[in-house]
């Protein structure tokens, strides 16, 4: 009877497995089909997992949770009123520069293409070559063609971006003010034999997941803030759009680095077509780039996540794919989080005692 016992409990955990697996699929769809609230939510989420440390330490300090709330929103308003002042802007200003800017871009690169196609030499291979000039030329048609319906289709992704904006500060302000309860609540749910074990699990996921978080929001403000110094003072065009590109960018792993440098590398061409400024623009990245890799990042991320190169590119691609570019932020946090339990189930911890 013992034997037959040990016999069934591995199939039992392989079903109770599957039914994760399964779950987090249907959670995966169902996310999918609601981007725009999802997205909502996890900007406030986010958010939140930002600003909680500073609550916690008002809170040990003696105050008051709903002082400690109303002072941080309190600070936050006038930042906010300072950002949209300042800030704003000069970013609406780029923004608008590019946008007028973009025909002319599109234009001098089907006069590069065409160039390119007079001066082929009549030779073996030219003809190939000329298919995909052709090709290439054919494409950038169709992206002039495009550009009213990229507007529009920018526009419509700027109302609802406004719109979480909007409704993000009163889903974190619930957040904030809620978290013990929710958090008590669900301990209460899980069973007493398991209890401690599950919240150290979810103790240690969610220090992994909030140091990530909060280093990667400090990363890319200073990659933002050095690439576009760096930009404004090898005067290339649009520096404030490509530093904050280059800081988006920086979220990506291993390739963020190249995609960050290419839109500054165009427009130095653009303006200037000279090799000299090319290689100024690379170098400025690249010493960026260097700071940020081995002078930025272990300042600022205590812990290393030691995530497998190529499940790190697989999960920022497939999320990514489902939720944007919230599935890549959050890409790097689920895989450790997934590693974590993971590591704890290998290890026998979740066996019956």
């Amino acid at each position: 009877m013992e034997h037959t016992h040990h016999a069934h409990t591995p199939r039992n955990d392989y079903g109770k497995f599957i039914a994760t697996i399964l779950l987090f699929c249907m959670l995966a769809a169902l996310g999918y089909a609601l981007q725009h609230t999802i997205s909502c939510f996890l900007l406030s989420w986010v958010i939140a997992y930002l600003l909680d440390p500073l609550l916690v330490k008002a809170v040990q300090r003696g105050m008051k949770r709903i002082y400690a709330l109303t002072l941080l929103y309190v600070i936050l308003g006038i930042s906010t009123v300072f950002f949209l002042t300042f800030i704003v802007p000069a970013i609406t200003i780029s923004w608008n520069s590019f946008a007028l800017d973009l025909p002319t871009y599109i234009i001098k690169i089907q006069q590069v293409v065409m160039e390119w196609k007079a001066r082929l030499p009549d030779r073996y291979g030219s003809v190939e070559i000329q298919w995909l000039l052709d090709k290439a030329s054919g494409n950038i048609d169709k992206a002039a063609e495009k550009t009213g319906f990229w507007a529009y289709h920018f526009g419509t992704s700027i109302f609802f971006n406004l719109f979480n904006v909007i409704l993000s500060p009163i889903l974190v302000f619930f957040m904030l003010y809620y978290k013990q309860i929710v958090i008590d609540t669900l301990i209460s749910w899980l069973p007493d034999s398991r209890r401690d074990q599950i919240v150290d699990i979810a103790n240690e996921v969610n220090s992994s997941i909030g140091g990530y978080l909060r280093g990667q929001v400090a990363v890319s403000i200073i990659v933002a803030m050095l690439s576009v110094t760096a930009l404004f003072v090898l005067d290339v065009p649009h520096p404030i759009f490509c530093g904050f590109f280059a800081g988006a960018a920086s979220i990506l792993p291993f390739i963020g680095v190249i995609i960050a440098t290419l839109p500054a590398l165009f427009f130095a061409w653009f303006k200037f077509q000279s090799a000299s400024l090319l290689w100024q623009t690379t170098l400025a990245f690249g010493v960026i780039y260097f700071v940020e890799g081995y002078v930025i990042k272990p300042l600022v991320f205590k812990e290393s996540m030691n995530l497998n190169p190529l499940v790190t590119i697989i999960m920022v691609m497939a999320l990514g794919e489902m939720l944007g570019f919230w599935g890549i932020l959050l890409a790097l946090p689920i895989a450790s989080a997934i590693k974590i339990t993971w590591g704890h189930f290998v290890r026998g911890h979740f066996r019956q005692r």
